[in-house]
């Protein structure tokens, strides 16, 4: 019984593994086909600060997520213990990727303050 649960929860989560390599896939082949479309029509139907809003709104979803899981888990639902950390996994890297990039925008921004005019 408990070798079967734990071989339920592995194919389960090499399944999830499996769908978010897909879902990353296709990221990956539209980002590259907007590309494509930018470089063609030379310009963009979105602004810079609509990118960044809608990337700080997934960050901010899947952060929601995570501690609804917790939560959930925490009360004694039926969730998967294996679900909680991926999704903790999930929003940590999320918000470290977050800041990295606000990171190496303020540093972008003071080099250019600090360059001789």
């Amino acid at each position: 019984m408990v070798r079967s649960n734990y071989e339920n929860s592995v194919a389960s989560l090499l399944g999830q593994i499996q769908s978010n390599r897909e879902h990353l896939d296709a990221l990956r082949l539209d980002g590259a086909k907007a590309n494509t479309q930018l470089k063609v029509n030379g310009t963009s139907d979105t602004s810079y600060a609509e990118v960044v809003k809608n990337a700080l709104n997934e960050v901010s979803a899947v952060q929601e997520n995570s501690a609804a899981m917790r939560e959930a888990y925490d009360r004694g639902e039926d969730v998967p213990l294996t679900n909680v950390v991926l999704a903790m996994q999930k929003s940590s890297l999320a918000f470290e990727s977050t800041l990295q990039v606000r990171n190496k925008v303020l540093k972008a921004y003071e080099d250019i303050l600090n360059m001789p005019v």
